[in-house]
């Protein structure tokens, strides 16, 4: 009896489908209007709104319908996306090679698609999603942190020479023995910074010890960098020197120890000049720093496109939707 129930909701479902979207007709239901009728009772617009509110991926769905409404027009599909979204079924692909069965099996899976041609209709909205959140952020930073990240990061370039000693290690040594490596060569360091101190030429010397083989033949000129460029303790051990100066004591990088003669220094662009490109690291830094970010900034664009919902119960479900996803995002925030 229970699988008749069944049989007869499903036939209904699929009744009340065929009625929506047509035989070559278009018929639309509203509110207490019979959608079906049997022979003992009906079921009525509402009844069938109020099912299709209990499916587990209906939310899913209309979210789905809100942002292509909202993204479609503003970011139409261009080469630049296909390009994207090649790259990432490729990509997918790859793991799977000639296995059809579990390319399709991982598709469903991950994105909840049952064909190829789904994971792109998937993928194009994603990929607007990442358009809309970035020009949001982007167009919601302040002159005020542009300004400040201008003060504090932008630099202008530098020229230097070094002499690299490197620490001397193998992979199958025992932790004294790398200690002992390493204090071989901070002290061979030492050694050729007193022989600066004694008045001997830095490219001499560089072409003598240094183990930076692109350089030393140069007399280990770097030519001009820039923060990015560097690694951290060399970049700032080298913005203190004056032009002409030296390090008076080892610098310790991961690659072992420099000595830097800093040998020229370029004034830093305007602010004008770097505006963009500031913006573009500002907005980089905010989603990378807060995974829940792109969550809250698609509601928020929801919110400023006034989407309301006729149904309480559809906004409560969506606001706990959207609350699972922020959720979901927080925990998995491995830079917290």
């Amino acid at each position: 009896m229970k699988k008749n129930k069944k049989v007869i909701y499903l036939g209904l479902i699929l009744v009340l489908s065929l009625m929506i979207t047509g035989c070559g007709k278009s018929s639309k239901l509203k509110d207490n209007n019979t959608a079906v009728s049997i022979k003992k009772g009906k079921i009525t617009a509402n009844n069938y709104y109020d099912e299709l509110k209990k499916d587990s991926d209906s939310i899913q769905k209309l979210v789905n319908m809100i942002d292509h409404k909202l993204f479609d027009k503003k970011y139409p599909s261009d080469s630049e996306e296909e390009s994207s979204i090649n790259s990432q079924i490729e990509n997918i692909k790859s793991y799977y090679k000639d296995n059809e069965a579990t390319y399709l099996a991982t598709i469903k899976s991950y994105f909840g698609v049952d064909s190829e041609d789904e994971l792109r209709e998937t993928l194009s909205l994603e990929y607007k999603r990442n358009k809309a959140v970035n020009d949001y952020i982007s167009d919601n930073i302040t002159d005020a942190e542009i300004k400040k990240y201008y003060e504090e990061n932008i630099y202008g370039d530098i020229k230097a020479s070094h002499i690299l000693i490197s620490v001397k290690t193998k992979d199958d040594m025992s932790d004294e023995e790398k200690d002992k490596a390493k204090e071989k060569a901070l002290k061979k360091a030492k050694k050729v910074i007193k022989e600066l101190n004694n008045g001997k030429k830095f490219s001499d010397l560089a072409k003598k010890y240094s183990d930076d083989d692109a350089t030393k033949s140069k007399g280990g000129d770097l030519g001009y960098f820039n923060k990015d460029d560097m690694d951290g303790s060399f970049w700032n051990a080298s913005l203190k020197l004056k032009k002409n100066e030296y390090t008076k004591e080892p610098v310790e990088s991961s690659y072992g120890y420099h000595i830097i003669l800093k040998t020229g220094e370029k004034e830093k662009k305007t602010l004008k000049g770097v505006k963009s490109s500031i913006k573009e690291t500002l907005t980089s830094n905010k989603l990378n720093n807060d995974k829940t970010i792109y969550y809250k900034t698609l509601m928020t664009i929801r919110e400023d496109n006034k989407i309301t919902f006729g149904d309480s119960d559809l906004e409560k479900r969506y606001k706990n939707y959207m609350d699972d996803l922020i959720k979901n995002a927080g925990s998995s925030d491995t830079s917290k």
